[in-house]
């Protein structure tokens, strides 16, 4: 497994604020046990502790994305690089799959777990696999939902770098709401219009008409 496949976990992580909206799902023990996944081993170490300082470290996750989609990549780069110090990771070679019928491993990297608590364990992972995501494909693969008020984070892994949207609900309702805003101007110039004509038809004297 790849390590920018960890790249998600800042994802989840970000994303269960909604502050736009005013929403917040990770309230609990059950949720920071929940954004691990059911392979995640830490996640049984996690307690009450864990929901603050998760909290703290999504806002600053959310400061790297913010700042990789206002198109300052040295910010996001530091702030990022920052987290990564203080939340370091032991790499480690895995095989526990094989790829041929001769049981040969498939070699791939792992990020050991040896961290003091839940937080630091999920941070490390979610900065490593950021970290990876945006060296290979570039800092403006990180985005931030343009669907208000959305505003949720994203990876952007398309061919042309074009994604602009977390999801294709947000991006539909995008465009619809384009789409009407596009008709309201239409239908005021036309009325517009409409008013200007009859206001140089009402202006004209009656001989000329």
């Amino acid at each position: 497994m790849e390590l920018a496949y960890y790249s998600d976990f800042a994802v989840r992580l970000v994303n269960t604020e909604q502050p736009w909206r005013g929403g917040d799902t990770l309230t609990t023990v059950e949720a920071v046990r929940e954004l691990f996944g059911p392979a995640g081993q830490s996640a049984r170490r996690a307690t009450d502790s864990d929901v603050t300082r998760l909290r703290a470290v999504r806002a600053r996750l959310r400061a790297v994305f913010e700042a990789a989609d206002g198109g300052d990549e040295v910010l996001a780069v530091d702030l990022l690089n920052a987290l990564m110090i203080e939340f370091p990771v032991s790499p480690q070679i895995s095989g526990h799959e094989y790829r041929d019928d001769n049981g040969r491993p498939n070699w791939h990297m792992h990020i050991a777990d040896h961290a003091a608590n839940a937080t630091a364990s999920y941070a490390a992972t979610a900065c490593m696999g950021l970290a990876f995501h945006l060296t290979e494909l570039g800092v403006d693969r990180l985005g931030i939902c343009e669907a208000r008020p959305c505003r949720n984070a994203y990876l952007d892994t398309s061919t042309n770098r074009s994604r602009r949207y977390c999801s294709d609900r947000c991006a539909t309702r995008a465009n619809v709401a384009a789409y009407r805003a596009r008709k309201r101007l239409e239908s005021e110039r036309s009325a517009r219009s409409s008013r200007t004509a009859e206001k140089a038809q009402e202006s004209t004297a009656p001989g000329e008409r």
